[in-house]
């Protein structure tokens, strides 16, 4: 059934409905590309220009776009050989495609049965309402009238890491400002921590049981440093605050290590992830534990540990007096809503985007605290109240001399 133009609702059901469960996460799950092919096929039919291109293997984006007066744009900065021309589009709406994996929901996946006004599937909280909620804004946007292009990004991969949109950027596609329509219950969120999953290997000596005296215990070396670790973090990482966003923080996600009841462990593997705030450097993530490893040392000279650096992603932070912040609290105002300005707990691809140059923040329908849950739903009017705010953002910051 076709899905009329701008219903914003309508388009979350038939994306949620696409099993698009990320493939790195889930080993055999179906990816990005059937969802990829109904949502260009939809905004096709209401009239967006449309690209899809690979980010990975069976790993697609879709790139859309509806032009100002000005005329069509966004062509040229999508060859990855072409510079990029002054005149880029004015605003990108960004969101992901991807969903995570669906063990022990308490509901179908992928039915996006409505219930007293909520959506439930996987995705429809992170981030298909969003998504879709966005396509409705450009589309209802350009039928009001603007000036200069709105480009909209939907991306591969962002539950892991994030190729769809670092592919965009490789492309050269940039904006004058971006919003990422992940959930944020309809609040203004300009900032977000960023992380580090830090691998740290100590090292033991295996023995029988009874030989204390050549035994050396690696998964006790590994509690020294949790308990070092522990110290550090309620003794320096609460001071390192953000305004939004509370302190930095550590937790320890996995730990494995052992041979047998009655044998010394040799070695002791723990993953670490550090959550950073603006400001942080991922450097000086690894050069802390390091550090935190060399005072356990000082203390047990048979410690021994590596620490290794697996994957990080960097905080984003646009501030809070930044046009784009001004204009989306603006169409809040017009279209009755309250104008709250908080931290998003979650990672985001406007990190990506800041560091690029495009200035992003993240505003759309759903509670983060129900993505990747049991139980994940949207309250089908919340879709609606977002579509209707980027509309009039997009209405605001597209037309000529107001998107500076």
């Amino acid at each position: 059934m076709p899905v009329p133009r701008g219903d914003a609702v309508a388009l979350a059901r038939e994306l949620v409905r696409v099993d698009s469960r990320n493939p790195t996460l889930v080993p055999g799950a179906p990816g990005e590309a059937a969802v990829a092919r109904v949502l260009s096929d939809i905004l096709a039919s209401w009239g967006f220009e449309v690209e899809v291109h690979e980010a990975g293997a069976g790993r697609p984006n879709v790139l859309a776009w509806i032009p100002g007066d000005a005329g069509l744009i966004v062509t040229e900065s999508i060859d990855p050989g072409a510079e990029m021309r002054p005149e880029m589009p004015a605003l990108m709406f960004n969101g992901h495609l991807d969903v995570v994996g669906v063990e022990g929901m308490v509901h179908a996946p992928f039915d996006a049965e409505t219930r007293d006004g909520r959506m439930y599937g996987r995705g429809s909280t992170d981030m298909k309402g969003g998504v879709a909620a966005m396509c409705a804004a450009a589309a209802r946007a350009a039928d009001a009238g603007i000036t200069q292009d709105i480009l909209v990004a939907a991306v591969a991969d962002e539950e892991f890491e994030s190729i769809g949109t670092n592919e965009l950027l490789r492309r050269g596609v940039r904006a004058r400002a971006a919003i990422v329509a992940e959930p944020t219950r309809l609040a203004i969120a300009p900032a977000h921590r960023g992380f580090a999953w830090i691998e740290v290997v100590v090292a033991g000596r295996a023995a029988h049981g009874s030989r204390y005296d050549v035994g050396i215990d690696a998964i006790r070396h590994a509690g020294l440093l949790l308990a070092e670790l522990d110290a550090y973090d309620e003794r320096e990482l609460v001071l390192r605050t953000h305004p939004l966003l509370g302190h930095a923080s550590l937790h320890a996600s996995l730990i494995s290590g052992g041979i047998g009841m009655s044998t010394y462990p040799d070695r002791c593997v723990m993953h670490l992830e550090r959550r950073t705030v603006p400001g942080e450097r991922v450097e000086s993530v690894v050069t802390e534990i390091e550090e935190a490893c060399a005072r356990v040392r000082a203390r047990r000279p048979t410690f021994e540990a590596e620490v290794i650096r697996r994957f990080s992603q960097s905080p984003s932070d646009v501030s809070v007096e930044a046009p784009i912040v001004r204009t989306l609290a603006v169409a809040l105002t017009e279209a009755g809503l309250p104008t709250p300005v908080e931290g998003l707990s979650a990672w985001t691809d406007a990190a990506l985007l800041n560091a690029a140059g495009v200035p992003a923040i993240c505003f759309g329908p759903g509670d983060i605290a129900l993505a990747h849950a049991a139980e994940e739903w949207v309250v089908e009017e919340e879709i609606e109240r977002a579509a209707d705010v980027l509309a009039r953002l997009a209405g605001h910051w597209c037309r000529k001399g107001e998107s500076a």
